[in-house]
Formats: C-alpha cells, sequence, structure tokens
C-alpha cells in the first residue's frame, strides 16, 4: 500500500511537471515591472513603449524590430520644418518589415529610387537568448549607426545588423533620416535655428529615442557609441561639433570615411544653392518660395537639386552657421570645442578610386596622355608638382594612380587620409583616438559599390564603401544583399575588426586579441592596418605623404 502510494504520488508530480513544461513553452513571460514581455522559444517577442505596444521577429538567429516610428510625418506643410517625436499607436505594432527609404534618386546605376517622405524609422537588433527577459540581463552597449549615401542616398534598411550583433554581443540600431533637398539643404526662406540642417536634427531625434528606449529591449541608455561611414561618419562628425546639442546622448564614436577638419560652406553661402533649386520649379517668389515648394513632388525637387549640383559631390554636404551646427569644424576641433569622448577614427585604404571607376564606366578613363587634365581638373596649378610627387604609372596605371592621389588628398571633398589623419591628431590632443585603415584590396566591388560591368579596366582595390561587407553581410548598396560571401582570408580578418569594435565600444580601447599592439593615435601616430595577407601598424601620415600635402595646402590642415 505503501509502495503503490508512492508511485501514484511519483506519477502525478511527473504529469504535473511535464503539465508545467507545456503551458511555460506555450505562455509569455513577463516583466511588468520594465513594461518588457518576451516570447519562450520562438515566440515572436513583445516590447512596451510609451507610444506603445511593438512586436519583433526573430531572424537569423537575433531578435529584429524593424520600422519602429521615432519621428512624425515630414511631408507636406512639414517639409523643412523640424521633426517632432513620433505619435503613439493603438495596438501592436509589427515590426517584423522594414518601412521605406527616404525619399531618394538612384543612382550610379546601383541604387534605388523612393518618393516616400514618412520615413523618419528606426530598427534594433540584439540578441536572442531563448526564455531571456530583455530587462532583467545586464544591459549590453549599443551601436547606433549612420547610414552613408554622399548625403543624397541610402537607408538603414541596407545593413543587416545580425552579424554585428551576434559577435560583439550588442545591441544595434539603425536610422533612416531625410536626404538630398529634403534634410540638407539650405534656403533664405527656412527657419534660421536649423536651416540646413534638418536631416542632423533627425538624427538628433532618433538619438534621444535611444537613449530613452533602449534600455526596454536590453541595451545600456549610459554606454552607446554613435558610428557611420561617409556621409554617416561626417554626420557623426557633425555631432562630436556641437556639443551644446548633442552632449551625453553618445559616449563613444566610430567614424569611417569622413573628416570632421573639411572646410564646410556657411549657411548664408549655400542659401543661394537653396533659391537656385525653388527657381528650377517654378518657386520664384521669395515670399512664397517655400509654400511653392511644399506643393512640388519630391520627385522633381530631388531632379532639380541633382542639376543645379552638378558634378559637386559636396552640395549637400552639412552647413555651419545654425544652432544645428554652429562652427566650422576645424575651428571647433582647434578649439576644443566637441563631445569628449573616445573615437576610432578610419578609412579605406583606396578611397576616391571609386569614382575614378565610375568615370570609366561613364567612357572617362584616365590615360598616360590625359593624366595631367586630370590632375589640373582637381589641382589647378598645383597638378605639375602633384604629378612630379606621382607619376603616372607609379600605382601600375594612370587611372589607379590618379585615385590614390585623391584618396591622399583632394581640396575639395572631405574623403581623403590626410585629413582624417589631420582631425585625429587634432582630437588626440583632447580625447582617446585610435585610427585603423582597410586595406583588402581583394574586397568585392564590381556589383557592390558600382556596377558589375563594363570592367574599369583598372586595379579598384580598397575603395571607399568596400569595407561594409565586413561588417554587414552581403551589402551591395540596394535591397538585393547580394554582395558575395568573402574569400576566407577576408572573412578571418573580419572577425578580428569586428572584435575590435566590441571591445571599443565596451571600453572604449579597440585591442582586440590576436592584434598586434594598438597605441593611442597620439604617442607616434600610428595606425592599425587591416590586410588579409598581414595586419599590421604602419603610419599613415607617411604614407600618404600628408607633409606634402600640407605643405601645398596648408589652411586645409590645422595648427596645432
Amino acid at each position: 500500500m505503501f509502495s503503490r502510494r508512492i508511485f501514484h504520488t511519483a506519477k502525478a508530480g511527473l504529469v504535473l511537471m511535464l503539465l508545467c513544461a507545456l503551458v511555460q513553452s506555450m505562455v509569455w513571460a513577463t516583466d511588468t515591472a520594465n513594461h518588457v514581455q518576451i516570447g519562450l522559444e520562438n515566440a515572436p517577442p513583445l516590447v512596451v513603449l510609451d507610444q506603445g505596444k511593438v512586436r519583433g521577429e526573430l531572424r537569423n538567429g537575433v531578435l529584429e524590430f524593424r520600422g519602429i516610428p521615432y519621428g512624425d510625418d515630414v511631408s507636406g506643410n512639414r517639409r523643412w520644418t523640424r521633426a517632432q517625436p513620433a505619435p503613439g499607436w493603438e495596438g501592436i505594432l509589427d515590426a517584423s518589415t522594414f518601412q521605406p527609404a527616404c525619399a531618394q534618386a538612384a543612382r550610379y546605376g546601383i541604387t534605388e529610387s523612393s518618393t516616400n517622405e514618412n520615413c523618419l524609422h528606426l530598427n534594433i537588433s540584439r540578441p536572442w537568448v531563448p526564455g531571456e527577459i530583455l530587462t532583467n540581463t545586464v544591459p549590453r552597449p549599443v551601436l547606433i549607426w549612420i547610414h552613408g549615401g554622399s548625403f543624397v542616398g541610402g537607408s538603414a534598411a541596407l545593413y543587416r545588423l545580425d552579424r554585428l550583433v551576434r559577435e560583439m554581443d550588442a545591441v544595434v540600431v539603425s536610422i533612416n533620416y531625410r536626404l538630398g533637398v529634403l534634410g540638407f539643404m539650405p534656403h533664405p526662406g527656412f527657419d534660421t535655428q536649423h536651416n540646413g540642417g534638418y536631416a542632423l536634427e533627425d538624427q538628433r531625434l532618433a538619438m534621444r529615442w535611444v537613449k530613452n528606449n533602449i534600455a526596454a529591449f536590453g541595451g545600456d541608455p549610459d554606454n552607446i557609441t554613435l558610428a557611420g561611414e561617409s556621409a554617416g561618419g561626417a554626420s557623426v562628425c557633425m555631432h562630436l561639433l556641437a556639443p551644446e546639442q548633442t552632449q551625453d546622448l553618445f559616449h563613444k564614436a566610430i567614424i569611417q570615411s569622413a573628416a570632421c577638419s573639411f572646410a564646410l560652406r556657411s549657411v548664408n553661402e549655400q542659401n543661394a544653392f537653396g533659391r537656385a533649386v525653388g527657381e528650377t520649379v517654378g518657386c520664384t517668389d521669395p515670399d512664397n518660395a517655400v509654400a511653392c515648394m511644399r506643393q512640388i513632388p519630391a520627385e522633381k525637387l530631388i531632379e532639380a537639386g541633382d542639376k543645379v549640383a552638378g558634378s559637386d559631390l559636396m552640395a549637400f554636404a552639412p552647413v555651419f552657421g545654425t544652432e544645428t551646427l554652429p562652427r566650422q569644424g576645424l575651428n571647433s576641433l582647434q578649439q576644443g570645442q566637441f563631445v569628449r569622448v573616445p573615437v576610432l577614427y578610419g578609412g579605406t585604404r583606396d578611397e576616391m578610386r571609386l569614382w575614378v571607376g565610375y568615370a570609366a564606366q561613364a567612357g572617362q578613363s584616365v590615360t598616360t596622355e590625359n593624366y595631367a587634365e586630370a590632375l589640373q581638373a582637381v589641382y589647378g596649378d598645383n597638378a605639375a608638382l602633384i604629378e612630379k610627387q606621382y607619376p603616372p604609372d607609379e600605382q601600375g596605371s594612370p587611372a589607379a594612380t590618379l585615385g590614390s592621389v585623391m584618396s591622399d588628398f583632394r581640396p575639395d571633398n572631405g574623403i581623403n587620409h590626410c585629413q582624417f589623419i589631420d582631425t585625429a591628431y587634432t582630437l588626440a590632443h583632447h580625447v582617446p583616438v585610435y585610427f585603423m585603415d582597410f586595406a583588402d584590396r581583394n574586397a568585392p566591388v564590381l556589383g557592390v559599390s558600382m556596377p558589375a560591368s563594363p570592367d574599369p579596366g583598372f586595379e579598384l582595390g580598397a575603395v571607399h564603401s568596400s569595407e561594409l561587407n565586413y561588417f554587414f553581410p552581403h551589402f551591395s548598396n540596394n535591397s538585393r544583399l547580394d554582395a558575395p560571401d568573402l574569400q576566407p582570408a577576408s572573412h578571418s580578418m573580419s572577425e578580428l575588426m569586428i572584435s575590435s569594435w566590441a571591445r571599443f565600444i565596451r571600453s572604449g580601447i579597440p585591442q582586440a586579441d590576436a592584434l598586434p599592439n594598438w597605441e593611442l593615435f597620439s604617442s607616434r601616430g600610428q595606425a592599425m592596418r587591416f590586410s588579409p595577407d598581414q595586419i599590421d601598424t604602419f603610419s599613415p601620415a607617411k604614407e600618404y605623404r600628408c607633409d606634402f600635402w600640407r605643405n601645398l595646402y596648408p589652411t586645409a590642415f590645422s595648427d596645432l
């Protein structure tokens, strides 16, 4: 009798345990104190924000929340106004899909167009640990990624965040912001406080949203790294240079392929550009120009902006002289008027060969015969001195050499090594700075950074944006995300690059295991070069001949 009772009691206990396990696998675990619900096993997660409830999706081994609005609609009468926080919503916001990119034209035969203006959304990805309550774990470091695209294109949706999330064990956020004529163009009829800076204000609104809400996703609001490449890197510069507006919104910065010291144009100077765009679309009455332009379809404005800009690569670069950006970049740096945070700075070895490749694909090849003429077009009276310093076949072909010359320095573009280096030196007088150089000359370029054909006919190398595949899988500058897999040696190198970023966002020091000693840039000007055949330190100022360029263009550099 006694043993039978034990048997029945044990059987009942087993049934109860199985029933509890079954119920646990089907129900939600809830952290009501922190307003967070997360599904166990494969149930979709639910996060409760002040705006409302939002449900993401498990994808590629991480939790993804796509298309969360951080800013209100900025179309129609709200064009060229400072964005307001997005309103709340009823029910549960389905955050399983991206929202459309901000309005832009297709460019370079590879990017995609959009006419969408209600585009102020962000995306959040974080590690997936079955059964984990997001806010009951140790908060993870946060990385905010600002996409590039020459200030006129791009989208957060083009960047897969899952690899960074998994390998860095971090919460990663990507954001959309207004572009081109709708985001960066000044006009005398816009408000003087933020004229020409609406896109930067979008980004700051997103940064404040992250600061206020990221804890609900398991992120640490007191450990946020702001990062970007090209126009995204320049945007990080603009936020560094405006401490009155951005202090405490981020705690570290990663800048790829953008010179914070590049000479920007003033808002007063660029007002003429905006006026010309308005006149091109028929809005000629100064008293009614802005109201008139608000009635013009976005694609017509974008077309007019491109027409007025012509070949000026910096036509839509940020302007200074407003509350958004009070000072010229070089002045802010030299005076120490910037957000004091650790900085990881860098670029790609062959940045400007990309644009030489674009020209070659358009039938404008560089040859021994026209090399001097090509230099003259960029450097004017200094062309002869530069040709003596960089003979046309120095890099194997006149086209490759021209690309390397412009990568080292060009006065009309902030994408050049020597101004990267000058910015890093100037920052290093006040904050810890580390410098990195991406040098994989086997990086995928054709069909990724530029159309697959025709072949431009020279070695492209590690061109501008070619490092993006090493952080964001299959990045291809469009929604196809069809760039080829990295070669094994390149993939191994990318793991070390990501490991360096992971160390940096945690500690402010990018010294990863298996890397040589990575010194502060201020000590001896040493940088870390990432190449599949050798990862080692080198002197970028010496390799990129910055003394030569400083002597030729002294006003483009700091006097520290």
